[in-house]
């Protein structure tokens, strides 16, 4: 198996951290804009798109914080996806900043990936 890359990235959002903890955070909230459907059972969640279907391990997570996934491929890896709130204490903007790991030449589809679906939350959301 290839090493993966880690990779981060930022996203400004007009949103409360409470609001948005709750679209990154919750089946209902997650399946509105980062799958098709998302199940959970206590720490795992099934995530349905396009009838395939993934299932990754909540490994952490903080009210208004963040929230830590774990592919279940990726199993016994260091590897994890995280989405984290993160507000300016100056002018109190917010942004989601993502941390996610691929392979070399996947990161590029992996970030633009991600583009994509912030960008759908973001419509969700009303913060164009």
């Amino acid at each position: 198996m290839e090493d993966k890359i880690k990779y981060e990235m930022e996203f400004p959002i007009h949103a409360s951290p409470s609001l948005l903890y709750q679209y990154i955070s919750t089946p209902s909230g997650m399946q509105e804009w980062y799958a098709d459907n998302v199940n959970s059972r206590g720490e795992f969640f099934t995530f349905i798109w396009e009838g395939s279907e993934e299932i990754a391990k909540l490994l952490a997570k903080k009210k208004s914080d963040y929230i830590r996934f774990q592919w279940m491929d990726d199993e016994d890896t260091d590897y994890y996806f995280e989405m984290r709130i993160q507000v300016d204490e100056i002018t109190k903007d917010v942004s989601i900043m993502v941390t996610d790991f691929a392979e070399e030449d996947e990161v590029e589809e992996g970030k633009m990936l991600w583009e994509n679906m912030i960008s759908e939350l973001k419509h969700i959301l009303g913060s164009v």
